[in-house]
């Protein structure tokens, strides 16, 4: 019975002081991680913000002391396992390492926090434009160079399984830059990968699209050093590289996700509620408030949370990663993913800051949107009643890419075929600059253009020759050059692995003899006008002057002080013959056309055309 008691005693006050036990854990404090994990000295701007993350940081007063740096204000908020420190850094202060402490009741914790010597080597952050050639790589689908990063212990996905679409492949950086003297020869010169930051979710984060961290490259692709060393070998080799950005959500898997800083960090709804994908909301003058706030607040899946552009804190955080990476990497340019989905106000402030820290940096958004009107509303320079200006340098042009789909797969009419690829172009007057758009067959959402155009030959090498010699800045998706295909029902099938990129495989495409006749021809076909391109201006800069199409066949110039090329694209399924006394205005005194492709010379009379071809000359 006594012992009965005892226990009965003990238990009671277990129960008692139980509370008092929990309350006791629950106040015990720990830092887990300060981001921007260091920053660099000479910043144009002198104001930074740190996002500080520990149980109970909050409780904590905080000391810091460095010359040239200044502890400004420490901002608590809803969690109290966060705390945002204003910080300004002077241009004065000078690279080195210094403690910042956390204190409570005489107990301290101390984070050494380093500001690192900025970069000022010359070929940094050249910016992309017209005198380049895009080559998009989804980094887990091109080339596995490191097995040891194939499968990490303690992520959430690590089944490697080629098999599947679904699954991780094992593609890496460093495959990347085992490949860029390919690249280089084939004349690509800049790179842009699908987002490489860490994406530990516990499915399909191959893609990379649902980032869980900000500051750190997945580890089954590298590390930040490895994506540094990409930026450095692709710079020497006169490449650039630029970094693929998502402001409109992240990861349900994020930090800041699992463990919220403040209620309003994402955009919150009664219950998971989409986008509606309807851009129009933006410029449509008679809109529901409603309909605008669901397109833009709406989650883009349910596992990836969307972020309020409202929240200063929110802003600051993403804006400060994106100039941190710049610096760290030396990264030359950015393509914003779901552009139409963020806050458009937030988006031309984080493109202003962006430039004045960087003026030479460029950027493009991608706008897969209806009509030429509703892609010109998202670029700089207000010209068509946005009523601000969003500063939006240029958009992927989903516009000229569904013009030359008609123009290859449609049959000629009025408004149709050609005429579609033709009126795009005339509707170039609504952009302050069109050349800055980014022109494209396909992409990693999209079907591969070998598929598009039903594996015709003739087709594909024709949409070639119009993507290397109209306006804008074209894009080239890793695999378009060995005839890669699928349609993407799903979107995994067009991602496919490129053949030759893991020791296992039993070809290898990378080389000649990898490759089949027709490969190799379409391989050499696009290498022939990629390179030509590179080393004429006029291909990159010329003006443009387009003719009306006539009978199935449109023909277009792009010409400078000192070279014209001639494009003849006959678009019907039969050979056609054409005069050229209707282009005179634009060949002038030339009496001769030089074929870029077979190098033949040819008398400008009359010029016969095969079925669903383009034809590229060098007047002389």
């Amino acid at each position: 019975m006594k012992i009965f008691n005892f226990l009965k005693h003990w238990i009671l006050w277990l129960f008692i002081l139980s509370p008092i036990i929990l309350k006791a854990q629950t106040n015990k404090v720990q830092l887990e991680r300060i981001e921007p994990m260091f920053w660099f000295t000479g910043m144009k701007q002198p104001k930074l913000q740190l996002l500080v993350h520990g149980a109970n940081i909050a409780s904590t007063t905080v000391l810091l002391i460095y010359p040239g740096v200044k502890l400004v204000k420490v901002n608590k908020v809803d969690n109290p396992n966060y705390l945002f420190l204003d910080v300004e850094i002077s241009s004065t202060a000078k690279a080195g390492k210094f403690p910042i402490e956390f204190n409570q009741n005489g107990k301290k914790l101390i984070y050494t926090y380093e500001l690192k010597q900025k970069d000022k080597s010359l070929n940094l952050h050249q910016g992309v434009d017209n005198s380049d050639l895009i080559y998009l790589i989804m980094p887990d689908r091109f080339s596995n160079g490191d097995k040891h990063n194939d499968v990490i212990e303690g992520m959430q996905e690590m089944a490697l399984n080629r098999d599947s679409m679904y699954y991780r492949h094992g593609g890496d950086i460093q495959g990347i830059i085992n490949h860029l003297d390919y690249l280089k020869d084939l004349g690509i010169t800049t790179l842009w990968l699908n987002p490489v930051l860490e994406n530990d979710q516990p499915k399909t984060s191959y893609h990379g699209y649902a980032n869980t961290e900000n500051y750190k490259i997945d580890r089954r692709f590298g590390t930040n050093e490895d994506y540094k060393k990409l930026v450095i070998e692709s710079h020497k080799r006169g490449m650039k590289v630029i970094k693929d950005l998502v402001h409109n959500h992240i990861g349900t898997e994020h930090f800041t996700i699992k463990d919220m800083p403040m209620k309003d960090w994402v955009n919150q709804w009664p219950k998971f509620t989409k986008t509606t994908y309807r851009e129009q909301v933006h410029m449509d003058p008679y809109v529901a408030k409603a309909d605008k706030e669901l397109m833009e607040n709406g989650w883009f899946d349910k596992h990836m949370p969307d972020m309020n552009h409202h929240n200063s804190y929110v802003k600051n955080y993403i804006t400060q990663s994106h100039i941190w990476w710049v610096e760290y990497a030396g990264l030359d340019g950015f393509r914003l993913d779901t552009y139409a989905y963020n806050d458009q106000k937030y988006m031309a402030e984080w493109a202003k800051e962006i430039t004045a820290e960087y003026p030479k940096i460029t950027f493009f958004g991608e706008t897969w949107v209806h009509g030429v009107p509703n892609q010109a509303y998202f670029t700089t320079g207000n010209k068509i009643n946005q009523g601000f200006d969003t500063k939006l340098q240029g958009v992927t042009d989903f516009q000229a890419l569904w013009g030359i789909n008609e123009a290859l797969n449609g049959k000629f009419g009025w408004m149709d075929g050609v005429v579609k690829l033709y009126n795009t172009f005339a509707n170039d007057f609504l952009y302050e600059d069109p050349t800055r758009n980014v022109v494209f067959l396909d992409n990693h959402d999209l079907s591969r253009f070998y598929s598009v155009v039903g594996e015709d030959f003739n087709k594909y090498k024709s949409g070639l020759a119009w993507l290397l010699t109209t306006r804008g800045i074209p894009q080239l998706y890793y695999g378009t050059e060995i005839l890669m295909k699928n349609f993407a029902s799903p979107d995994g099938l067009v991602r496919s692995d490129f053949p030759g990129g893991w020791e296992e495989d039993k070809k290898n495409k990378f080389t000649a003899q990898g490759r089949t006749n027709k490969e190799n021809e379409a391989f050499n076909y696009l290498k022939t006008i990629a390179n030509y391109r590179k080393n004429n201006p006029v291909l990159q800069t010329g003006k443009m002057m387009q003719f009306i199409p006539e009978d199935g066949i449109y023909v277009y110039f792009r010409y400078n002080n000192t070279k014209t090329v001639m494009v003849i694209m006959n678009s019907n399924t039969t050979e056609k013959s054409i005069s050229t006394d209707r282009y005179q205005e634009r060949i002038l005194t030339a009496k001769s056309g030089l074929d870029i492709v077979s190098n033949q010379l040819l008398v400008l009379k009359t010029i016969i055309i095969p079925a669903q071809t383009t034809l590229i000359f060098e007047l002389k």
